[in-house]
């Protein structure tokens, strides 16, 4: 397998999303355990001190099942500059539940974060926000959360990760230039620097006109970037329609995006490889997977928690879950080299 900076360059690059509000340490750990040894070559956590330990106890577990010489995927975490649909949760006061609800918001949750009989599980609830239009009695809220300025320089000091993300929207330039001055005082020698934005930017020009912008940040602070385009966010394991969003948002923009590797997320799942292989005139570095990844292993997730066990350590059940991953990871592993286009020195 390819070493992270390496697989960007040849478009083999595969990101694991956990979620940057998700804090469910046993699903991060197996999840990025299992995740690891499929092949990812990053894995993407909330900028939690918690979270980032469970993270890196399932990448050790990879480690000591893979040859030596493999290298370990990237850590990024992920931070915003503003209120971000990624960094919430839902609340509701269950006494506020009608005793007859047929609780529909359990249903559509794919965390499984509202079991019967209570609110909304804090440390499950990742903000994808399908249960808000969900109930029928408006009882469901969102509460946002924001790492406070003062925190960021020494939580990435103590976390010391490969590479941070910054969630950004068009209207907060100056909130984004403020958020990479935190990241730089922090001291922490990045690998790169993750932009996500989307489709909030519009498409095509007005999206790579707030790309250039903060290229031009970044190339001031010293970083190299990597341009995240997320066409449909947190909407993976929704439909193989999904998969769409992504690629029609890098047609347009990639042409004109600055420079720099060019990963899609938002809606990506099985699907989105042959959407890519099927004429696409634009380079690209690789892809993240989020909802689709964890839904795969869901059901074997729940299994090992039946059982009383980490998914990591039942020896019937993460061969299985592997072989699961491996579905979705190794053809982008195994995909030609589709970033020729984007030159060294942009890199």
């Amino acid at each position: 397998m390819s070493p992270p900076e390496q697989a960007l360059l040849d478009g083999h690059w595969v990101k694991l999303i956990c979620g940057a509000s998700n804090q469910d340490l046993v699903s991060i750990e197996d999840l990025c355990g299992i995740y690891a040894l499929a092949g990812v070559h990053c894995i993407d956590v909330a900028a939690d001190p918690a979270v980032a330990a469970a993270a890196r106890r399932g990448i050790a577990w990879a480690r000591e099942r893979q040859a030596a010489d493999r290298p370990p995927p990237w850590l990024m975490l992920s931070l915003s500059d503003g209120a971000d649909p990624h960094f919430r949760k839902a609340w509701f006061d269950p006494r506020s539940c009608p005793p007859d609800c047929p609780r529909p918001c359990a249903r559509v949750c794919p965390a499984q974060a509202i079991p019967e009989g209570e609110g909304v599980l804090a440390e499950r609830c990742y903000g994808c926000g399908r249960c808000l239009p969900a109930c029928p009695h408006g009882l469901i809220e969102e509460r946002g959360h924001l790492l406070a300025a003062e925190a960021v320089g020494p939580l990435l000091a103590r976390l010391r990760p490969d590479a941070v993300e910054l969630h950004t929207r068009p209207e907060r330039g100056d909130a984004f230039a403020r958020r990479l001055d935190q990241v730089v005082a922090s001291g922490v020698p990045l690998r790169r620097l993750a932009v996500s934005c989307g489709l909030e930017a519009g498409a095509g020009a007005e999206l790579a006109a707030e790309l250039w912008r903060r290229f031009a940040l970044l190339r001031q602070a010293g970083l190299r970037p990597l341009w995240q385009l997320d066409g449909r966010p947190m909407s993976g394991d929704v439909g193989a329609g999904t998969a769409h969003a992504a690629v029609r948002l890098l047609k347009r923009v990639g042409p004109l995006a600055p420079p720099g590797p060019l990963q899609l997320s938002g809606g990506t799942n099985e699907r989105t490889i042959a959407l890519l292989e099927r004429d696409l005139p634009t380079a690209v570095a690789g892809v993240a997977f989020g909802g689709a990844a964890r839904k795969l292993l869901l059901p074997l997730l729940q299994e090992a928690q039946r059982r009383g066990r980490r998914l990591l350590d039942d020896p019937e059940l993460w061969p299985r879950a592997r072989a699961r991953a491996e579905g979705l990871v190794l053809p982008w592993l195994q995909r030609g080299a589709c970033a020729a286009s984007v030159s060294a020195a942009s890199l």
